[in-house]
């Protein structure tokens, strides 16, 4: 449900896409992205880790651990330097304001 709450504010607040050919043309602070800058990332780590809960599996918990390396390590490397090229103040704004996870 997160996911889908939050590729709506992408088209409607952002007027764009999760397609990287048509990012959002604004900074979505709405929705989830009001507690979160990353709630699809942590959407989908939850997800996992519920399902790895649910079948008790190792596997599924160490592939949890690491989709949380890799999300982090794309987060600080590509999308928030990315975000601050193309929305500057605001996007400063945004971070002293809501955390990058939780």
């Amino acid at each position: 449900m997160g996911l889908l709450w939050c590729v709506r504010d992408f088209y409607v607040s952002g007027k764009g896409t999760l397609a990287p050919w048509a990012p959002p043309q604004n900074l979505v602070v709405v929705g989830l992205y009001r507690y979160s800058r990353n709630p699809m990332y942590v959407a989908v780590t939850v997800i996992v880790f519920g399902w790895a809960a649910a079948f008790c599996s190792v596997g599924l918990l160490a592939y949890a651990l690491a989709v949380i390396v890799a999300f982090h390590l794309r987060v600080r490397l590509v999308e928030e330097p990315w975000l601050a090229r193309q929305h500057g103040a605001a996007w400063q704004q945004y971070t002293r304001r809501v955390r990058r996870w939780f």
